[in-house]
């Protein structure tokens, strides 16, 4: 895989284990580097003690739900610097902003395809541009 620069770090946030290693192994086609995150919860804890290029984030989980981190990281905004937030859930298509009116960088609904990931990713962030072979996720 060449990716131009270095490998950009995401965070993956999805409570369904098989949808988290099929994100996971999409932003690892890419050429960078994918942490997990079961739930909210495990998000925050990830995001307060390390940085993140992006965030793919589900809206629907237990503990603490994908719009609960969007609000955490609107009251807290020193650990969300520089971090684009993917929103990827099912309920993506009526879910265009995120809370309290802060704009989503991007909104990408379930079942996801590896060349919409890619191409999102590479319009926030044109150096993570990468070819691989298409699939998909849902």
């Amino acid at each position: 895989m060449i990716v131009a620069g270095p490998p950009l770090r995401f965070l993956v946030v999805d409570d369904d284990a098989d949808v988290q290693d099929a994100l996971a192994g999409f932003v690892e086609r890419l050429g960078h580097v994918a942490h997990r995150a079961s739930d909210g919860v495990e998000a925050v804890g990830a995001l307060a003690l390390q940085t993140f290029d992006f965030m793919l984030l589900d809206l629907t989980m237990p503990r603490m739900s994908g719009e609960d981190v969007l609000r955490w990281l609107r009251a807290h905004p020193g650990w969300g610097r520089g971090l684009r937030v993917i929103v990827v859930s099912a309920r993506a298509q009526a879910t265009t902003r995120r809370p309290d009116g802060v704009a989503a960088d991007a909104v990408l609904p379930k079942p996801l395809r590896f060349e919409e990931l890619r191409d999102v990713v590479g319009g926030l962030h044109p150096s993570s541009l990468a070819s691989a072979s298409p699939a998909h996720v849902g």
